[in-house]
């Protein structure tokens, strides 16, 4: 039987995806409202003794409002964001977009961010997505386990981080051999928007310029490439 074609209330939303959806269920950050399924779906393993309503594949794009659901999805409330001088007290690196917009890349450098074991993210509030759905999918649900932050101003967070944290701007034009610098305990790894980089009010706030050479063609690498490459070196030298 499909559900009805209502929209979630304004305060809440719909995550759709097997991965979001189980670590939603899973994490317990957010409540799950309503889980809807294809009937196929609603029989396996991990959704046993979850209550659901069996949906037709329609219904579930129309409800979710992307047909990218993979047979399942759930009613829950808003992202809850972490506290921004919270996300700075806790220890580990801390990854800061500076503008970044391709919701996809946000999602994966969020999944880079929560298995390199990162102490969080923290994204802007004006200049690029926040914790939608598409970025919970993007991020295979890690945004469930993750904490992310909204901040106002970019460069003001990297000057509240200071001197905590040696902050690092990612810089594809410049600065030095990520792989030779003397990584020091939690820094923070700022990562500008995907045509653009750093903004120059943003990268003078930072201690320090970081690359990560290339001997191909392209000249610079995918966003979320580069933050899996910068987090996982700053984890590497920290243990």
């Amino acid at each position: 039987m499909s559900g009805p074609r209502r929209r979630p209330a304004p305060d809440r939303e719909v995550v759709y995806g097997r991965n979001p959806v189980r670590e939603l269920l899973a994490a317990g950050r957010r409540p799950a409202h309503e889980v809807r399924a294809l009937p196929q779906v609603a029989r396996e393993p991990w959704l046993r003794g979850t209550p659901l309503r069996e949906a037709s594949r329609d219904a579930l794009s129309r409800w979710a409002r992307s047909p990218d659901h993979q047979g399942v999805a759930v009613l829950t409330d808003p992202y809850p964001y972490a506290d921004a001088a919270d996300l700075l007290g806790r220890p580990g690196a801390v990854v800061c977009l500076d503008g970044a917009h391709d919701p996809r890349n946000v999602g994966a450098i969020a999944r880079v961010a929560e298995c390199a074991g990162a102490a969080g993210l923290a994204i802007p509030r004006r200049g690029g997505p926040g914790v939608t759905p598409a970025v919970a999918k993007a991020s295979a649900g890690a945004v469930e386990w993750l904490a992310v932050a909204r901040v106002g101003s970019v460069a003001a967070f990297v000057h509240d981080a200071r001197p905590g944290r040696e902050a690092l701007a990612a810089d594809p034009a410049g600065g030095e051999d990520y792989r030779a610098i003397a990584w020091t305990a939690d820094p923070l790894i700022v990562l500008g928007s995907e045509g653009a980089g750093v903004r120059p009010r943003v990268r003078d706030a930072c201690d320090r310029l970081v690359t990560i050479p290339t001997t191909g063609h392209v000249g610079s690498l995918n966003i979320a490439v580069a933050a899996g490459l910068l987090v996982f070196e700053a984890v590497r030298n920290a243990n």
